[in-house]
């Protein structure tokens, strides 16, 4: 028997598989990578050392309106090391700067005031000015012209009007942005919501090259690195982190040339051959990304990749807000029909698109390809009405599986973290 420990919320939830079944075990080696320096090191390193732009502190010089966004509640970002470093190299350059820090929340619920100190500790939360983005506040955003896809593209006034704008984030592999971090600081971070929805449309999330870890001739990467560029998106501050949410890699300067270093190291890390089972069991990395079933698709997609058509993925997240979307969840609650739902998507209009759409899409086609039970401490009702079978435990959702797939030699593989790696079919 072998003894899996996958993160489930804060703690973990055991798994026991029959080594006669196990086919095998996708895992990032970035688990196992240690870093020379600590995360400060790192981070401190990086920032005296950007790629393709002047160090920070001379980029500021004279600059009075210094905008850093940060990410949200739902993104792992260790703001305790990096943020405090930032200013220091923000004010060392000049201690006269207005700095504001500008949480990117894209389309997601306002940040609390205990998030925003369990993310930058009371220091900061107390001494700094921080404002949340709002997509829907139409008084607040500015309008930049035309995206190359056609969609308006609109910002917070606030990043639009900084003299200098800076972006602290982290870069994983992104199931259709390719990867996160660098230029999705602007688009979608502080987008408009017609902006953010535009970039989301049917067609571009259809693409072949709208993929984890793919970035050449990806549709929504090129729409979000012009929306870096055209909104003067001066310098990023990007980290790679391990399972503990630790630093173990940090790129600083241009937002583009940056992110590609960033990418790379992942791309070494995280690339991985699918292997094909009758049972794939995957995670979202546990605490913060697995708050919710909404953000819990993207761990699903790992699995999707390596999953035999007509198999079952057993996803673990515990989901302690819920469904995380409300016109997600009205989306599949209300259609049975998977192809009549993917076919709505598809004719859909891109000035049409809906909230949450992309979400909808990605998760209707994995579940055409496979049955999805769901682990997690969500209502049983809520993950029936998102076509998905509820269970409470892995022995549980094992003993579903298995009559699911009714094979007495049925393989199963085992993704600890499903948004840590990049699964290549």
């Amino acid at each position: 028997m072998k003894t899996f420990h996958l993160p489930y919320g804060k703690e973990t939830i055991e798994a026991n598989i029959e080594e006669e079944h196990l086919a095998g075990v996708l895992v990032s080696s970035l688990h196992q990578y240690k870093a020379e320096k600590s995360q400060e090191e790192l981070v401190q390193e990086s920032l005296e050392n950007p790629i393709g732009t002047p160090r920070l502190k001379d980029m500021v010089t004279g600059k009075k309106k210094v905008v850093i966004i940060s990410s949200d509640h739902t993104r792992p970002v260790p703001s305790k090391v990096i943020m405090p470093l930032l200013l220091r190299e923000v004010r060392e350059g000049n201690k006269d700067a207005d700095i504001t820090i500008l949480i990117s929340t894209g389309l997601h619920r306002e940040t609390t005031k205990d998030e925003l100190v369990e993310k930058f500790g009371e220091d900061i939360v107390r001494q700094e000015k921080i404002v949340i983005h709002d997509c829907d506040d139409k008084e607040n955003l500015v309008f930049f012209g035309k995206l190359p896809s056609g969609g308006n593209f609109s910002i917070n006034r606030i990043a639009a009007e900084a003299d200098l704008l800076i972006g602290e984030g982290f870069i994983e592999p992104h199931f259709f942005a390719g990867f996160s971090g660098g230029r999705k600081s602007v688009l979608p971070g502080v987008a408009s919501r017609e902006t953010v929805m535009y970039n989301h449309n049917s067609a571009f999330i259809a693409s072949r090259y709208a993929r984890t870890g793919v970035i050449e001739g990806n549709p929504i990467h090129n729409d979000m690195l012009y929306g870096a560029r055209a909104a003067r998106l001066d310098f990023i501050v990007n980290v790679v982190i391990d399972a503990e949410h630790k630093v173990i890699k940090c790129v600083s300067g241009d937002c583009d040339l940056a992110h590609r270093e960033g990418r790379g190291f992942l791309n070494s890390m995280c690339r991985i051959d699918a292997i094909p089972s009758d049972i794939v069991i995957s995670t979202n990395g546990g605490y913060p990304l697995d708050q919710n079933i909404y953000q819990a698709v993207k761990g699903m997609t790992a699995a999707e990749a390596t999953v035999k058509e007509g198999g079952v993925i057993i996803m673990v997240a515990k989901s302690v807000d819920g469904h995380g979307g409300e016109v997600f969840y009205e989306t599949f609650r209300d259609e049975k029909d998977l192809n009549k739902m993917m076919k709505v998507f598809i004719d859909r209009k891109a000035e049409e698109t809906i909230p949450d759409q992309w979400q909808s899409q990605i998760f209707a086609r994995v579940l055409l390809k496979a049955r999805v039970i769901y682990v997690s401490d969500a209502p049983d009702d809520m993950v029936r009405d998102l076509h998905m079978t509820p269970a409470h435990s892995m022995e549980e959702a094992m003993e579903m599986a298995k009559e699911m797939v009714k094979k007495e030699d049925y393989q199963v593989t085992v993704i600890p973290d499903g948004v840590s790696v990049i699964v290549i079919e």
